[in-house]
């Protein structure tokens, strides 16, 4: 009788466990660190070509945080951050999302997610950019999501919170850090350059690179030209803002059509 409850003890502790790596790890890492032959001091890395890198922010939330008793010592402004990254986190749910799209990490009022991570992708040389590319046109469709999601909160709680995003594309180096709290994270000049995109840009837009508008274009996407912006690093970047999307893209036959120069 004591074997057998003990028995179901370590089962039910390997559940939760299962089910905590499951929550803080994507499905392909955490199956590796589930794996029987894996040791904790095991380094987890993995390189990706093409990879699609969002940070969306809420600028304006600094302003909003305050520690006054109104506030209950900064608890309210904290209880309405996790609102609205909860319902952020709810859109990786939607079957359309799900397939795609990882969160990577929040900083502070930031939110870092990513596309192309999935090693169940399997590209062959002869795909065109459509094929390639689709994760990075649902990155951005989960960007205007996110937009979306907060406009309807700051409709019900009276407030007028906008994002400032930035979306880059390239190649990143992934890995999990840490034994005892592992993280998931991803590094590489393509994420500096998604930062830079977000923190240089304005409010209420999505800013991009002029190689990843050229991208997003075939996907109906039309675009604002910026100019040129400073990036550490990598010097003048040309970027773009993006404007919305064509009803039907295999129309627009000529590629200049998609841009908007800022006058």
């Amino acid at each position: 009788m004591r074997m057998r409850v003990q028995a179901e003890q370590a089962r039910e502790l390997r559940r939760r466990n299962e089910a905590l790596v499951h929550n803080v790890l994507p499905p392909h890492v955490a199956t590796h660190f589930m794996g029987a032959r894996h040791h904790h001091r095991d380094l987890y890395s993995q390189s990706y070509a093409e990879v699609g890198v969002l940070f969306a922010s809420m600028p304006n939330f600094t302003e909003f945080y305050s520690e006054e008793t109104v506030n209950n010592q900064g608890l309210e402004c904290l209880r309405f951050l996790n609102e609205v990254i909860s319902d952020f986190d709810l859109l990786l749910e939607d079957p359309k999302f799900s397939k795609d799209i990882i969160k990577i990490k929040t900083i502070s009022s930031t939110y870092m997610a990513a596309s192309g991570l999935n090693p169940t992708r399997q590209m062959q040389p002869s795909d065109g950019t459509l094929v390639r590319w689709a994760h990075l046109a649902c990155l951005v469709e989960f960007a205007l999501e996110l937009q979306r999601v907060l406009a309807a909160i700051n409709e019900q709680s009276f407030n007028h919170f906008v994002l400032r995003m930035g979306v880059n594309h390239g190649p990143i180096t992934a890995g999990v850090i840490g034994a005892r709290k592992p993280h998931y994270d991803i590094w590489g000049n393509t994420v500096n350059v998604a930062s830079r995109m977000e923190s240089t840009g304005k409010a209420g837009c999505i800013q991009v690179t002029e190689e990843t508008s050229e991208i997003l274009q075939k996907f109906g996407y039309y675009f604002e030209q910026r100019g040129l912006v400073a990036v550490k690093g990598k010097g003048q970047l040309m970027t773009y803002y993006l404007q919305g999307k064509h009803e039907n893209p295999t129309s627009q036959h000529d590629a200049s059509v998609s841009f908007k120069p800022r006058i």
